[in-house]
């Protein structure tokens, strides 16, 4: 079966990750062949490309803009016309608003993945509402819940996301020598955050929680990740002028985009990101379980599906007393991180092993197609 995976491809986050991983492992199902079709040239794009076939290109498209709603879709149905395929996934209701009716039009299979949280009201959500899928894949239960606002008589299905869960063991010099890099001390116990510079990410109040610690001795924070759009870089320059209001600007390390995130996390004691707004899935949290690190996270979302008792700790959303307890707990017990730290390996592989999820996809996909294929 030959599978169209529909995208913006502007920016680069969790459901990027996720389409990196489908196209590397195509090993795990060889008989469902993947291909990409994105809007937007950039980092997606030449990862896409250094895997495999490049991706096909349907030209950028801006619903301001209705001419280039027009030339993306004929794209589109050329690139159908052409490319026999099964089965179409959107990865938003915005590509499944837009692109739709090329499907439809090609009596095509359509499946909806959704990777975020959804209410209904979002424009491009009520338009996706004109055309239902066949078929919705949920990235957790909560976002299940939040989609059946918008798609309430579609067949929804939970799917956890496949990850490669490779975890980078650095060995004490290594360590050593990344932590000096980073002008962090080898004994320092550190705290990391990875995410996009957005507000709902819980940089703020991480950061409000860590001055509470100002007299606990050898803990320094990363913060991995850099503003990508106009707000976000206002939005960093209030964290780091935060970090000098309330006195901790030494032991804060800013160190904005990287490509080896996984080093990071193996050089790291303790993750930490209290989101102020729900995590849709939370793929940041299962990088760092994989790592070994025990979690600090906002309970709500898909967090409370990820984290348990066995590899971290939940606190409630934006209280910055209860993150400072819980930071201070791991940063004064190293037998506590470790008990934690052992867990996260098995709890990642339990919800995200590669093998496991992308099997469950096919399954899902090839019923999909073969419901359509008795059709009238």
């Amino acid at each position: 079966m030959r599978i169209l995976h529909v995208h913006s491809g502007n920016l680069y986050g969790g459901v990027e990750t996720v389409l990196t991983t489908l196209a590397r492992r195509q090993d795990v199902c060889p008989d469902m062949q993947q291909q990409f079709a994105l809007c937007f040239e950039g980092r997606l794009s030449r990862e896409l490309a250094s895997i495999g076939p490049r991706p096909h290109s349907i030209g950028p498209v801006r619903v301001s803009r209705p001419l280039t709603v027009l030339r993306g879709r004929r794209e589109l149905g050329k690139l159908l016309a052409r490319g026999a395929y099964d089965a179409l996934v959107f990865h938003s209701a915005w590509s499944h608003a837009i692109f739709a009716p090329v499907c439809r039009t090609a009596r095509k299979p359509s499946v909806v993945w959704v990777h975020g949280t959804t209410s209904g009201k979002h424009w491009s959500e009520r338009w996706a509402r004109r055309m239902d899928p066949d078929v919705v894949l949920c990235n957790s239960r909560f976002t299940a819940n939040g989609a059946a606002a918008v798609y309430p008589k579609v067949s929804m299905n939970v799917l956890y996301y496949p990850l490669e869960l490779k975890s980078v063991r650095l060995s004490s010099s290594d360590r050593t020598t990344l932590r000096a890099e980073l002008n962090t001390p080898g004994n320092a116990t550190v705290i990391v955050q990875v995410s996009r510079m957005e507000r709902w990410k819980g940089q703020l109040p991480h950061i409000e929680a860590l001055s509470r610690l100002k007299a606990i001795p050898d803990w320094i924070c990363w913060f991995v990740g850099g503003p990508q759009r106009p707000e976000e870089q206002q939005y960093f320059e209030e964290l780091r002028e935060a970090t000098l209001r309330l006195g901790i600007a030494e032991r804060v390390r800013f160190l904005n985009e990287r490509n080896d995130v996984q080093r990071l996390l193996g050089a790291a004691d303790i993750f930490c990101q209290p989101n102020l707004g729900p995590e849709p899935f939370g793929i940041c949290f299962v990088e760092a379980l994989a790592a070994g690190l025990p979690v600090v996270a906002a309970g709500m979302g898909g967090a409370t599906e990820i984290i348990n008792e066995t590899c971290g700790m939940l606190v409630r959303p934006g209280n910055t007393e209860e993150i400072a307890q819980k930071l201070q707990q791991l940063i004064e017990n190293p037998d506590l991180r470790r008990k934690l730290g052992q867990g996260g390996p098995a709890r990642a592989r339990e919800l995200c092993d590669p093998t496991v999820r992308i099997k469950e996809l096919s399954s899902i996909l090839t019923g999909v197609i073969s419901l359509q294929s008795i059709k009238p």
